[in-house]
């Protein structure tokens, strides 16, 4: 069942409330999972019932996307103000050091939460942050026009298109190999969540400077990426794996850019053997 929790987080203008939807089920070590940019908790839901059979699960809608509202004035959408609101959301649940994956935008937020040692252990799936310049350019070229579209389809054609394989196909080909997994319902919910993303702007425009650049020691870490990702090519994660030599560098066969959803039990094999794994365990690999 969806909940809200509210915290507070000091600013430069002072402290300020902050208010994060998420989803929490099953029982064991937390595990914390956070969604891309435009896209919302419930990108997570193929892949929730497999990890709560031992894990606690805890699905994020990051603020400004999903149900969560936008940070207030003062705190802005980039990494330096997200990963310290990230700690006091886990601290406010009392959650020490969960286990986090991410995908994308949250891949990258999961790497950064790892290197500032406030989680157990990372697996980021196609995470942002190892691009070349003008891969991010095209990167970010599509995802406006992703947004764009969103915002220039009326519902009805929405909910039309979303109805035929053709149509979820025009609708989210860009993030899933088999975009004709996905239900009717979820593709209009996650069309919708682009449209109404109140951070996307601010997001998108902090992360024309993003690049990481550092290690993660001491916390077990894998990259996983689509050999289908039309949105973050594979070959950023033999870059991402040269930054962080100790990670696993997993490759997920006919997988898109959000491989939840084409591959559910890998990508929830992926996590699992993740945050089994101790720390300073050589990693096995499968580029």
């Amino acid at each position: 069942m969806a909940a809200t929790i509210s915290f507070a987080v000091d600013s430069p203008v002072g402290r300020r409330t902050v208010d994060v939807s998420y989803e929490r089920t099953g029982s064991g070590e937390p595990l914390v999972l956070l969604h891309g940019i435009g896209h919302h908790r419930q990108a997570w839901d193929p892949v929730v019932r497999i990890l709560a059979a031992e894990r606690d699960v805890i699905a994020v809608d990051l603020p400004g996307f999903g149900a969560s509202p936008a940070l207030p004035q003062g705190l802005d959408h980039d990494l330096r103000t997200m990963v310290p609101v990230l700690g006091s959301f886990f601290d406010a649940l009392g959650v020490a050091r969960p286990h986090v994956a991410g995908n994308s935008l949250g891949g990258l937020l999961a790497l950064e939460l790892g290197r500032e040692k406030l989680v157990r252990s990372v697996t980021a799936l196609s995470p942002a942050g190892f691009w070349t310049r003008s891969e991010r350019r095209y990167a970010f070229g599509v995802l406006r026009a992703m947004r764009g579209a969103a915002l220039s389809m009326p519902m009805p054609l929405i909910e039309r298109l979303s109805q035929s394989s053709p149509g979820r196909a025009a609708l989210t080909s860009t993030i899933y190999a088999r975009p004709g997994r996905r239900s009717p319902g979820a593709v209009v919910s996650e069309t919708v969540a682009l449209r109404e993303a109140t951070a996307f702007r601010q997001t998108l425009a902090a992360g024309l400077t993003v690049a990481f650049t550092d290690d993660v020691p001491d916390v077990p870490v894998s990259i996983a990426w689509g050999d289908k990702d039309r949105l973050l090519l594979r070959r950023q994660g033999v870059r991402a794996k040269h930054v962080i030599p100790g990670a696993r560098l997993v490759r997920l066969p006919d997988c898109g850019h959000v491989p939840m959803n084409d591959a559910p039990a890998a990508v929830a094999r992926v996590i699992l053997d993740t945050s089994r794994r101790r720390t300073g365990a050589a990693p096995s690999q499968n580029a």
